[in-house]
């Protein structure tokens, strides 16, 4: 399974998802699947705004951990 700390990232800065989609550009329902953990797809360019905006590597916002995903449901 993939975890996405995009949720730690903007409480650190204090960002809101309406912030982050703004800054960004992403549509607010990406920012929000993301935040949630809820996301099944994302785009390359969503992930490349969102490393620029926080100035982190792709291993700093995704992190893959061991198991399927039907462990996490």
């Amino acid at each position: 399974m993939i975890r996405c700390h995009l949720s730690r990232l903007m409480g650190e800065r204090k960002l809101k998802i309406s912030d982050v989609a703004r800054q960004t550009g992403l549509n607010r329902n990406t920012v929000t699947l993301l935040y949630y953990e809820r996301a099944t797809r994302v785009d390359l360019d969503a992930i490349d705004r969102l490393c620029t905006l926080f100035n982190v590597s792709v291993g700093d916002l995704f992190e893959h951990v061991p198991g399927n995903a039907s462990q996490a449901e």
